[in-house]
């Protein structure tokens, strides 16, 4: 074996030893996040069955104490929302991805929020190609990329303003834009919108645009941001076309 050979094997063994320790890493956080849920749930529960005790109490204690069992309810509200998101982000592997359509793809999520733009009073302008090929891609987990993407454009432009949704063919394979005119955002920003529990939002888990690109690499792609505070934010997902499909 000459010694060029060396070190590309043992980065290739290094780089199986990183995987497996994630994959070790990231099976032993879901499976604490599941053990949570259930401790969590019984108190869910009866805080809710505490609550319709005091509601029948006759003492002028009764209100401030439903008050505070309100706020251990939303507490526990938000952690289990965390908690299922951290759960999609940590279990997300390998998907079985088939033959289909990107247009479709993010017809379908648009469609789903026409309502929400109409009473936003946000255009939502379509450019998609018709001759668009296609792409491999599973359904369910796409959609959901792309529905955390088209949600968090709608609520950064607010009560009005216009969504650019743009597909066309690539180099290789196809891309799809968002883009709105929403208040963009600053570089600090930018920079840590990917990491996990990074938000900006109150009550926000951090992890949806995280999960989001998790998806997207996991069908060979990649995503990229543009904003600038004022000018609105630019999202842009490449896909690979096999040779197949092509």
């Amino acid at each position: 074996m000459t010694d060029d050979v060396l070190p590309h094997k043992r980065d290739a063994e290094s780089s199986e030893t990183i995987r497996r320790q994630y994959d070790e890493l990231a099976e032993l956080a879901g499976s604490l996040a599941h053990e949570i849920k259930n401790p969590l749930s019984v108190i869910h529960m009866n805080i809710d069955l505490l609550s319709e005790e005091l509601a029948e109490l006759d003492s002028p204690m009764r209100q401030r104490a439903l008050n505070k069992a309100d706020i251990v309810r939303q507490q526990c509200e938000r952690m289990q929302a965390l908690l299922r998101d951290f759960l999609r982000f940590a279990r997300l592997r390998e998907i079985d991805l088939t033959p289909g359509n990107l247009n479709d793809q993010i017809d379908r999520v648009l469609r789903a929020y026409e309502a929400q733009a109409d009473q936003d009073n946000v255009d939502i302008k379509r450019y998609l190609d018709a001759d668009l090929p296609s792409i491999m891609l599973h359904s369910d987990t796409l959609q959901s990329a792309l529905m955390n993407l088209v949600k968090n454009a709608l609520e950064a432009m607010g009560r009005g303003g216009q969504l650019v949704v743009r597909t066309y063919s690539t180099r290789g394979g196809v891309a799809l834009e968002l883009i709105d005119d929403g208040p963009g955002m600053e570089d600090s920003t930018v920079i840590h919108m990917f990491e996990p529990f990074y938000s900006t939002k109150t009550g926000g888990s951090g992890l949806g645009l995280p999960t989001a690109r998790k998806i997207i690499e996991a069908h060979g792609g990649g995503i990229t941001v543009q904003s600038e505070p004022g000018r609105g934010t630019r999202f842009v997902l490449a896909f690979p076309v096999p040779r197949r499909l092509s």
